[in-house]
C-alpha cells in the first residue's frame, strides 16, 4: 500500500490576495499546463524547427545525384580572303555559315559512377569563288555517345557527396534529441513552477494565518491591558508581531504573483492574454512514497537522456568521417569506356539517319592511375580525425559517468525529501499542540505574551517548512525523471517527428 503524506492547505479566503487583484481565476491541473505548454512555449517552438531544418538540409545533401541537362546552340558566319602563296598559289576567296547544336546529360550516381550522355551536330554551308567561278557548297556531321567512368578505390565506397548524406543525416538524428533535451527541460521547468506555485499560495494561506493569530492574541491584550491586568509592553510586542507578520504577508503575497507570472511565461507565447488570468493549480502538494530502483534508473539514463545519445551519434559522426579520409588515402583509379556513333552527311537529316542506322559506331574503355607522392593533406587529416575520435569517446564515457553520479544523487535526494515531509509534518503538528498549551497556560496567568509569540512563530516555521518540504520532494522526482531522461514517458509525451 502507498503511503502518501497531504499538507492540509488552508481554503479560507485570502483578503490580502484579493484586495489586491480581482482577476477571473482559472483552474488547472499540471496536465493542463504541459499541453498549453508543448503548442505555446517559446523554446519548445524554436527548439522545433531543428529537425526540420535538418531535414530540408537532409534532402538538400541528395543534390549531389541530381543530372544536369544542358543545351545549346549557335551560329557562326566567316568571310576569307583570296590570298597568294609563295609559289603563286591562289587561294580562292570564301563564305561560311555554320549551325551547331550540343546537348548532354551529366550526373553522378550513388555508387560514384559518373555519366556523360552527349551528343553533337552541325551543318556547314559555304561559298568559294575562284576564277569568275561561285562554288556552292553543304555538309553536315556529329555524334552522340556515352561515357562512363567508376572509381574503384578512391571515392569508391564513401566520397564527398556521400560523406554530405551521411553527416546530414547525423544532423537531423542530433537534432531530434535536441528537441527531445528541450522537451525535458521545458516539462521539468513547467512541473517545478506549478509546484511553486502551489507552495506560493499555501504559504500565503500560512502567513495569514500566522497574522491572524497574532491579532487575536493583541485584541485580547489590549483587553487586559484596559482592565489593568496586563502590562503596556505585553500590548507593543504584540503590536509588533502583527506588524511583522503583515510585512510576512506582503513578501508572500508578491512572491506568489512573482510565481504565477513565471508560470504563464513558460505555457503561453502571448503573455498580454494571460495578464489578467488569476491561475489557479488544481492540485495539492503530497507525498507519495516512492520505490527506487538504482540500477533499473542507472538503465534508463544510458538509454533515454538525450545528451548522451548526441554524444553517440557525434562519435558515429566521428566514425564516418574517419571511413572518409582513410578512402582519400588511396590512389585515384578509374575504369573509364565510351560508345557512341558517328554522322554525316550533306544535311542534319543525313546525320540523325546514320544515328537511327548505328552505321558509324565508335567506342572505347580502359583505366587511369593517378598516385599523389606527398599525400600530406589525407595523412594528416586522418591523424586528426583519429585523435578527434579518441577524445570524443572520453567525452562520451565522461558523460555516462556523470548521468550515473546525477541519478545516484537525484535518488538520493528524493528519499531525503521525503524523509523532511515525515519530520515537517511532526514538527508541525507538535508545534500546533506546544501553541494550543501556551495559550491555556496564558490564559490562567502563568505565561507571558513573548512566549505565546514565540509559539506562534514556531508554529508557521513548521507548517513553512512542511510545504516547503512537500514541494521540494516533488521537484526532487521531477529531477529525477530528468536526469533518467524518462520524463516524456512519465507525462504519456509522445515526440512524433516527421
Amino acid at each position: 500500500m502507498k503511503k502518501v503524506i497531504t499538507i492540509l492547505i488552508l481554503t479560507g479566503a485570502l483578503p490580502a490576495l484579493q484586495a489586491q487583484t480581482n482577476l477571473p481565476a482559472r483552474s488547472l491541473s499540471l496536465q493542463d499546463c504541459i499541453t498549453e505548454a508543448l503548442q505555446h512555449n517559446f523554446d519548445v517552438q524554436v527548439a522545433r524547427y531543428n529537425p526540420e531544418i535538418n531535414a530540408y538540409n537532409l534532402a538538400a545533401t541528395y543534390g549531389g545525384y541530381d543530372p544536369i541537362f544542358n543545351l545549346s546552340g549557335q551560329h557562326a558566319y566567316s568571310a576569307t580572303p583570296s590570298s597568294l602563296t609563295e609559289n603563286q598559289l591562289v587561294y580562292p576567296s570564301s563564305e561560311a555559315n555554320v549551325d551547331s547544336f550540343n546537348s548532354g546529360l551529366t550526373g553522378v550516381l550513388p555508387w560514384g559512377l559518373q555519366y556523360d550522355i552527349s551528343g553533337n551536330v552541325s551543318e556547314n554551308k559555304g561559298i568559294a569563288y575562284s576564277g569568275g567561278y561561285t562554288n556552292n557548297y553543304q555538309n553536315a556531321d556529329g555524334s552522340i555517345s556515352i561515357q562512363l567512368t567508376q572509381p574503384l578505390l578512391k571515392n569508391f565506397w564513401i566520397d564527398s557527396t556521400r560523406l554530405q548524406i551521411k553527416v546530414a543525416r547525423n544532423n537531423l538524428k542530433y537534432s531530434e534529441q535536441g528537441l527531445r533535451a528541450q522537451l525535458i527541460s521545458s516539462v521539468t521547468a513547467i512541473e517545478n513552477a506549478y509546484y511553486e506555485l502551489i507552495y506560493a499560495r499555501a504559504n500565503l494561506s500560512v502567513q495569514q494565518e500566522a497574522m491572524a493569530l497574532a491579532q487575536t492574541q493583541l485584541d485580547q491584550d489590549q483587553q487586559r491591558m484596559q482592565i489593568g491586568t496586563l502590562a503596556q509592553l505585553s500590548v507593543e510586542q504584540d503590536q509588533s508581531q502583527v506588524a511583522q507578520n503583515r510585512a510576512n504577508v506582503i513578501t508572500a503575497e508578491f512572491t506568489l504573483v512573482s510565481d504565477e507570472n513565471a508560470l504563464k511565461s513558460l505555457i503561453t507565447d502571448n503573455y498580454p492574454q494571460w495578464h489578467d488570468v488569476k491561475l489557479v493549480p488544481s492540485e495539492s502538494l503530497e507525498a507519495t512514497k516512492q520505490e527506487y530502483d538504482l540500477q533499473e534508473s542507472w538503465n534508463e539514463g544510458m538509454t533515454l537522456r538525450p545528451d548522451l545519445l548526441q554524444a553517440q551519434i557525434t562519435l558515429e559522426q566521428q566514425g564516418i568521417q574517419l571511413k572518409f579520409d582513410r578512402n582519400q588515402l588511396y590512389p585515384q583509379l578509374n575504369l573509364t569506356g565510351s560508345y557512341g556513333y558517328n554522322g554525316a552527311g550533306t544535311v542534319y537529316n543525313d546525320v540523325f539517319s546514320q544515328y537511327r542506322n548505328q552505321d558509324s559506331p565508335f567506342f572505347s574503355y580502359g583505366a587511369s592511375l593517378s598516385i599523389p607522392l606527398a599525400n600530406v593533406q589525407p595523412r594528416n587529416a586522418l591523424k586528426s580525425d583519429k585523435v578527434t575520435e579518441r577524445q570524443d569517446l572520453l567525452k562520451l564515457k565522461q558523460i555516462e559517468q556523470n548521468i550515473l553520479v546525477d541519478i545516484d544523487n537525484a535518488v538520493k535526494q528524493a528519499q531525503s525529501d521525503y524523509e523532511s515531509v515525515e519530520a515537517t509534518r511532526q514538527s508541525r503538528i507538535y508545534a500546533e499542540a506546544a501553541l494550543d498549551a501556551e495559550q491555556k497556560t496564558y490564559a490562567v496567568g502563568k505565561a507571558t505574551t513573548f512566549e505565546v509569540l514565540t509559539y506562534q512563530n514556531n508554529l508557521t516555521t513548521a507548517r513553512g517548512q512542511e510545504i516547503r518540504a512537500l514541494a521540494n520532494y516533488e521537484e526532487a522526482l521531477s529531477n529525477l525523471a530528468q536526469q533518467e531522461g524518462s520524463t516524456l514517458q512519465r507525462r504519456d509525451i509522445d515526440l512524433l517527428i516527421k
